[in-house]
């Protein structure tokens, strides 16, 4: 009995040029798709929604096996060195992991997986990250110029839409606590044989309690393990507000991450977020100098959740035998990345610096002597 074939995709989102024919891509300084081959531009439909029109998902216990989940199956291929799941395209069979530098092989493996409902495209081009990623090399102290003449003549940056979890709640709170009113109080006291008053401050403490609430919008979590979080914590704010209905057209000519942090793993760190928020508001409630947080009961409520695409520039160079990972925001052209560090060049500044010192030394001895 022949094997059987396996799964392919559900659709392949190819945009062929009507002049020539080539693929077009997204091109994010006009929003539009355009031909590489023959400059033809084409408008994009349905890019004109806003995010009002966003649809959420309200997060309950079985949310997950509910079948009209909208899903999508995706050709994808796993990263053996960081664990990314990226989506490829159907003539691709091999390249590097766009996330560590790693060879991969594309198998015919297919995901099925939440389909995203919001996306926020490029705003800055290949060119503008490549500007912005050599102005944050070339202000770093003590990084090898090796690895910037690299990296300036490198090949190019990859265009990545990151998966991210947003979700909401209205929460209300109850706690109790105690208020801290600092006072002060004169004391005399002996020192060295002689009398003085000194000043001291103390805390009267009353017990109080009450109560806060707080609706969550956007409770960004990352969807992803390819990427230090550190990372993409650090390429915030993202203009959220400018989340689109999703539409494949803007992921044209891009690559997009598939999701490794499952929704109610995503909804952990949420949460800790929303107590450490939480915390804060009862903090301000409680007034006084000083507070003490005894108690704190949350009646979570109207909790959803969205699967939304953040664009990314990203390039991972394989220098001298380690991995260097920087990434771009998409949207403001925010740099982060590994911190090289250059032995060479720590080494003269720590001897440089100790002959500086020598002779500050030398010189202040000398007019002493004087």
């Amino acid at each position: 009995m022949p094997e059987k074939p396996p799964a392919a995709p559900d659709q392949e989102h190819r945009y062929p040029c009507d002049t020539c024919g080539s693929d077009m891509r997204f091109d994010p300084a006009t929003a539009q798709l355009v031909c590489d081959f023959c400059g033809n531009t084409q408008p994009i439909e349905g890019t004109g929604g806003s995010a009002e029109q966003i649809t959420e998902i309200a997060l309950t216990r079985d949310v997950l096996d509910r079948r009209d989940l909208e899903t999508e199956e995706l050709r994808t291929a796993t990263c053996p060195n960081c664990g990314a799941l990226v989506e490829f395209d159907a003539a691709i069979h091999s390249t590097e992991c766009p996330f560590c530098a790693t060879p991969v092989v594309v198998d015919t493996g297919t995901t099925r997986h939440i389909k995203p409902q919001a996306v926020l495209p490029f705003a800055i081009t290949e060119r503008d990250g490549k500007k912005a990623m050599n102005d944050w090399l070339g202000a770093l102290w003590f990084a090898p110029s090796g690895l910037q003449e690299y990296a300036r003549k490198g090949r190019k940056l990859e265009g990545i839409y990151v998966p991210f979890w947003t979700y909401d709640a209205d929460t209300k709170s109850a706690y109790t606590g105690q208020r801290g009113t600092v006072y002060y109080v004169t004391r005399t006291v002996m020192r060295d044989g002689k009398q003085t008053t000194v000043r001291e401050q103390r805390v009267r403490w009353t017990p109080v309690s009450g109560r806060v609430k707080r609706f969550f919008d956007d409770v960004l979590v990352l969807a992803s393990k390819s990427l230090p979080k550190r990372f993409t914590d650090a390429l915030a704010p993202w203009d959220l507000t400018q989340l689109r209905p999703y539409t494949p057209e803007v992921l044209a000519g891009f690559r997009a991450e598939g999701y490794t942090v499952k929704v109610d793993d995503g909804l952990i760190e949420a949460r800790a977020h929303m107590n450490q928020v939480i915390e804060r508001d009862v903090r301000f409630d409680i007034g006084g100098d000083r507070q003490r947080v005894g108690s704190i009961d949350t009646k979570v409520s109207d909790l959803t959740f969205k699967h939304i695409l953040l664009p990314v520039w990203m390039a991972a160079y394989k220098y001298r035998g380690k991995t260097y990972r920087f990434v771009i925001n998409g949207r403001s052209g925010r740099v982060q990345g590994e911190r090289p560090w250059s032995v060479i060049k720590i080494t003269l500044a720590v001897i440089a610096g100790l002959i500086v010192a020598a002779a500050v030394g030398y010189g202040v001895a000398i007019s002493q002597g004087g």
